[in-house]
């Protein structure tokens, strides 16, 4: 068996290259990109700008432009859950005050002039509804937003401020619905004041108990 001196062997010369860049930094960076122009319009030239790094670099890495998408969305659909489950967490505030609060940072939020679309409302936008990938991890983190409010409604079902036969499911995803329009209108250019209108007038519709109007100063 014949021993092949250091930096001489053959098998070195197959192995692969140490990446030299962070996974987390150039998601990061094509988020940036993704959130600006979707999916559809974004090149990969904008993707090499962007990350710094080259286009077979990317292709090596994640596997291609809508590959490093999804992987935009998915870290991106994990920080909103995050931030709704921490707005929407127990607290010193009841269940309904807690969504009344979180509606109105949102307000605020989608109405700043710097305010970055997400990706999840990005791939909602150009979602074809087919049974893709795409569509699929869109549909989770909605479903998923929808049941972190569905557990703060069934805190306000439980301490009376929302009536018993209220339907907690569909409650629970018309405000997805209604802060992902806030979004799109918003960056459409509506003001903070029609913004927070639509966020105030959102609780109104609560069915009975307290919440039946549970914006009154």
């Amino acid at each position: 068996m014949k021993i092949w001196p250091y930096g001489q062997g053959r098998s070195l010369g197959h192995m692969p290259r140490p990446r030299k860049f962070q996974e987390r930094d150039v998601i990061s960076s094509a988020s940036e990109v993704f959130a600006v122009n979707g999916l559809a319009a974004t090149t990969l030239d904008d993707l090499v700008r962007a990350t710094g790094l080259g286009k077979q670099s990317l292709y090596n890495a994640f596997g291609g432009k809508r590959e490093l998408f999804l992987r935009a969305l998915s870290e991106d659909r994990d920080e909103a859950a995050r931030a709704v489950s921490e707005a929407l967490q127990h607290g010193d505030a009841s269940p309904l005050e807690r969504i009344r609060g979180h509606m109105l940072r949102m307000a605020i939020e989608f109405s700043r002039s710097d305010s970055r679309v997400s990706l999840a409302t990005r791939a909602l936008v150009e979602s074809t509804g087919e049974q893709d990938q795409l569509s699929t991890v869109t549909r989770a983190g909605i479903e998923e937003l929808a049941g972190i409010y569905a557990h703060c409604l069934e805190d306000a079902q439980r301490s009376g401020d929302l009536s018993a036969d209220a339907n907690l499911a569909s409650l629970a995803m018309y405000f997805v619905a209604v802060v992902r329009g806030m979004e799109l209108v918003g960056r459409a250019g509506v003001g903070r004041a029609a913004l927070t209108a639509v966020a105030l007038d959102a609780l109104r519709v609560l069915p009975g108990g307290a919440g039946a109007d549970p914006v009154q100063a």
